[in-house]
């Protein structure tokens, strides 16, 4: 399973870059990523590939995020 993921977040062009998340991105891609390097790598070409970004009334943001894995439970395992 890869560690990273990336996650392509265009934004209107309106909005700050620090302002720019997932909850306020237009649109949002996600995809796994096994290193820091290839996840920023692929984040524009996700965008590229998708169509996203339009012109001078959006712009690219890529973020890079170690994948959270959920822990069991002490009683999840017992069982």
């Amino acid at each position: 399973m890869a560690e990273f993921l990336t996650v392509a977040l265009v934004c209107a062009s309106t909005l700050a870059a620090p302002d720019c998340s997932r909850e306020t991105a237009l649109d949002v891609a996600v995809a796994p990523a096994p290193t820091p390097i290839s996840c920023l790598m692929q984040g524009e070409t996700l965008a590229a590939q998708s169509g996203f970004v339009r012109g001078r009334e959006t712009y690219l943001k890529v973020a890079c995020e170690r994948r959270r894995t959920a822990a069991l439970r002490p009683e999840a395992e017992a069982r």
